[in-house]
């Protein structure tokens, strides 16, 4: 009897399960225009490895449902929109197109929006992200990390904590992570202030470098790594903040001297590139065949009667930044003469972040009014070079009214990260965009993640985002315990020893 109850709640258990599942409504109004979505993902191009794309309603609905179809697969989902793991696979399988209807009820009554599509490429893209997580505060940075993300699922985890050295006084802010082709087992960052230096994990081995010289402006800040030798060129600069009041980029950070270094991880020996004290240059950038280095310049005269940093204060908007490249024989190591890429200043604006395309055919920046950090500019936009052509023009198929900044290029070329301010004017967001190889761009998408709220509750600015072939295993105490003890000190030299 007992075993007969037991198949009976058994069976009305799975019943009500069945009857509990959504289901496209059978009665509906057409609304003849598209949903308005959060995140939006109408008719976006995604690789066919990325995480399930969840979203939910952005307009006033007393309830929604929501269809993806492929093939013969089909996901239905109430209030939000979050298709599970194996769902998701099931209809990207392959590449193709996944079409979405929505449905929403208003007063009892079911409204059918236009339909769209999700277009699955299959260019996948590179496993992983990272990417530095910071508050849009401008006096508080402790609560900073570098974490990585797997971009085929939602796994998030912690490569470096902030506050694992230090707090409030003796604070630390950690930044610019950068990577050799991709590879997370070849890795650097920086630490500044307490227990500050330079941290480079190559293949296992790791190492704290105390890059600070009397030869040298400052230790080393923007990093480029090149494409196959143990060599990373930096810009070294003194950094500093404004505030507005009146304006709409609310703060400003520009420099008011910037150097061009290069550093040789075997023999510590370190030597300048470039180093005019009329000239600001910034954000190296290696060409993918190793052979030319990318970066940029403004040029700058001082005036002799104010204070330096009160004379770059008041002519801050004059500081207009060109890209300029240097020739590099990686056998001598031996520079050339730096030649102009594009001239910027000509236009009366400004271009950094110069990240060139692995095929070596295309250059992506940012251009802005003035100035160099564009993740605070409101007019900056994401621009294309064609190094073949010498064409440049805005990426119109990528840019929002809003921010767009830092950049970079997946390892097969075909995706393009960018931080975006798009959403909401504060919090930057990473947004990827495809390339063909016919060179058209699609529209930009969203980190995807489980809960389509997520960023609007988290108070969290994306700042660099890195692709990766795969996640940074060393663990965020070992690089802290590294951090607390001392750096090897580096070897100015005018040449460096092409033994290396």
């Amino acid at each position: 009897m007992m075993f007969r109850k037991y198949i009976f709640y058994i069976g009305c258990w799975c019943w009500l399960a069945i009857a509990c599942k959504p289901s496209v409504p059978a009665s509906f109004t057409e609304s003849g225009r598209l949903p308005k979505i959060y995140p939006d993902y109408v008719d976006v191009t995604v690789p066919v490895n990325i995480a399930p794309l969840t979203f939910e309603l952005d307009e006033e609905a007393d309830q929604m449902i929501a269809r993806y179809a492929a093939g013969n697969e089909e996901v239905v989902c109430e209030g939000k929109m979050q298709p599970t793991m194996d769902e998701w696979r099931a209809l990207t399988a392959g590449g193709g197109t996944v079409s979405v209807d929505v449905y929403a009820c208003r007063d009892g009554q079911w409204t059918h929006y236009k339909p769209f599509r999700i277009n699955v490429s299959t260019d996948s893209i590179d496993s992983y992200l990272s990417y530095r997580l910071i508050p849009p505060s401008f006096v508080s940075y402790e609560a900073l990390t570098i974490s990585q993300r797997c971009l085929e699922n939602y796994d998030e985890s912690v490569i470096y904590d902030n506050m694992l050295c230090g707090f409030e006084r003796e604070g630390q802010c950690i930044n610019c992570h950068n990577y050799q082709q991709w590879n997370p087992e070849r890795m650097q960052f920086h630490a500044r202030q307490k227990s500050g230096g330079t941290v480079i994990a190559y293949d296992g081995k790791l190492k704290k470098v105390n890059m600070r010289s009397d030869s040298i402006l400052s230790a080393g800040v923007y990093p480029a790594w090149h494409p196959w030798l143990k060599f990373i060129v930096y810009s070294t600069d003194k950094t500093h903040q404004s505030f507005h009041v009146t304006d709409l980029n609310k703060i400003e950070v520009y420099d008011t001297e910037s150097d061009i270094i290069a550093y040789d991880i075997d023999s510590g020996e370190v030597t300048n590139l470039e180093n005019d004290t009329t000239e600001f240059e910034v954000f190296p950038a290696w060409a993918p065949d190793g052979r030319t280095l990318y970066y940029c310049s403004a040029h700058f005269d001082r005036r002799d009667s104010i204070d330096r940093t009160a004379d770059v204060i008041q002519r801050a908007t004059e500081l207009k930044y060109s890209i300029y490249k240097k020739s590099f024989d990686p056998d001598t190591r031996q520079f050339g003469p730096r030649q102009i890429v594009f001239a910027a200043d000509t236009l009366d604006m400004s271009a950094v972040l110069p990240r060139i395309s692995p095929d070596g055919r295309y250059l992506v920046f940012t251009m802005a009014r003035y100035g160099y950090f564009h993740i605070w500019h409101h007019d900056a936009d994401l621009w294309l070079l064609d190094l073949q052509s010498g064409e440049a023009r805005p990426l119109q198929e990528v840019n929002s009214p809003d921010t767009e900044s830092y950049h970079t290029w997946s390892s097969n070329g075909r995706w393009l990260v960018f931080s975006s301010r798009r959403d909401d004017g504060t919090f930057t967001r990473p947004f990827f965009a495809h390339v063909g190889k016919d060179g058209k761009w699609s529209k930009p998408f969203e980190l995807p993640q489980a809960d389509p709220d997520y960023h609007r509750q988290f108070l969290r600015c994306y700042n660099i985002p890195e692709f990766m072939r795969g996640p940074v295993t060393i663990s965020p105490q070992t690089f802290a315990d590294l951090l607390k003890g001392d750096g090897e000190p580096v070897k100015y030299v005018k040449t460096l020893n092409i033994e290396h």
